[in-house]
């Protein structure tokens, strides 16, 4: 597999993402390059860190850093403020200072948590991305978004963040779990849709999709990297989310409704923006933005994938219009949709009424 550096060019926080197989031993030369301090909590879970933990801290240790671990169970569940407390009290004891860096080792959830840390933390320390996952490659990891959930809503509390640097070593997916791999090719899916309409087409002629064991290393490299530049693409453009940058929530809108109303983890986040998306096709149709030819295509290849594309029958409707009004995105108390209007464009849209919601996703 090839490398590929992206530039993430922004005003005040550039930074490169890295892509190449086999480079997780090389990290600690890596961060020699960007001037910072000698102390580092490295934050991970314990599955990650037996797995890769020695790796990165041998590298980091024969770079001249001193590190520390932190780690935290998995799950979405621990995705709150009780766990950045626990970090703030390893960050105090180990005497952490402004030109520190945490690092996280692993999925969405460790680096949505790691980053919000990392800058509240003395009001801001270094922070680096080192995503395991394929959902944390394409799309977590990239951007500064970082937080924690509220008990009423996904990722209610944090802060845009940029980290210093993102790492990215395909290598490390080998032992990801077939459901986490999945969840991850929901928002390269995304990305086809909203925003690289070649990626769609590359998907849709794939033989198989839905097991890494299956893809080649040509086909990876190339879902990884066209993600991570149509990320890359949209945040440059704006960082803050004021406008365009609302595209990357595709499939997110419905899909954050129901990780919160399913409890965090009983379906992931991935399987959650799948549904999504197949809801966002739908109302697009009924509103006449794209065709059924086209809707048919991205459920299709949601499903080629491995994803459900049902709405989950426990749900009531009430349940989730309740969770929509409290979304993040809500503008002048009307919920903003994302919607296509051909396979690599979409639109946002506060023109979206709770009629046709209910319509689109219970009949």
């Amino acid at each position: 597999m090839t490398s590929s550096i992206i530039e993430v060019k922004l005003p005040q926080s550039s930074y490169q993402v890295v892509i190449a197989s086999n480079i997780l031993s090389q990290l600690g030369s890596y961060l020699e390059r960007l001037d910072l301090g000698q102390k580092i909590i490295l934050i991970s879970n314990p599955e990650i860190f037996n797995h890769y933990g020695k790796i990165v801290v041998d590298s980091l240790t024969r770079s001249g850093f001193k590190v520390f671990d932190h780690l935290i169970p998995s799950g979405e569940s621990y995705k709150n403020l009780d766990t950045i407390t626990r970090i703030y009290d390893s960050a105090l004891e180990n005497r952490l200072e402004r030109s520190s860096t945490m690092i996280a080792l692993g999925g969405g959830v460790i680096g949505d948590i790691t980053g919000f840390a990392a800058a509240t933390w003395l009001r801001g320390i270094n922070f680096v991305q080192v995503p395991t996952s394929l959902l944390g490659m394409v799309d977590a990891s990239i951007g500064g978004k970082t937080g924690v959930n509220h008990p009423q809503g996904k990722n209610l509390i944090g802060a845009f963040y940029q980290p210093r640097l993102v790492f990215i070593d395909p290598f490390v997916l080998k032992t990801l779990p077939v459901r986490e791999f999945r969840a991850g090719m929901a928002e390269v899916v995304k990305y086809g849709i909203i925003w690289n309409r070649d990626l769609f087409e590359q998907l849709e002629q794939a033989t198989t999709l839905n097991n890494l064991d299956d893809l080649s290393c040509e086909l990876l490299q190339y879902i990884i990297v066209s993600s991570c530049r149509a990320k890359v693409d949209v945040v440059v453009r704006d960082e803050k989310e004021v406008d365009l940058r609302a595209i990357l929530n595709y499939g997110h809108t419905i899909g954050h409704a129901i990780e919160s109303l399913t409890g965090y983890g009983t379906i992931n986040h991935g399987e959650a923006v799948g549904i999504g998306m197949v809801a966002a096709g739908k109302i697009a149709v009924k509103l006449q933005l794209w065709t059924e030819e086209e809707v048919k295509r991205q459920n299709d290849l949601i499903a080629k994938v491995g994803l459900l594309t049902t709405f989950p029958k426990i749900l009531k409707i009430n349940e989730v219009i309740n969770v929509l009004q409290t979304d993040k995105k809500i503008k002048a108390g009307k919920v903003r949709f994302i919607l296509p209007t051909e396979i690599g464009k979409v639109i946002i849209s506060d023109h979206v009424s709770f009629e046709v919601i209910k319509n689109c996703l219970f009949i």
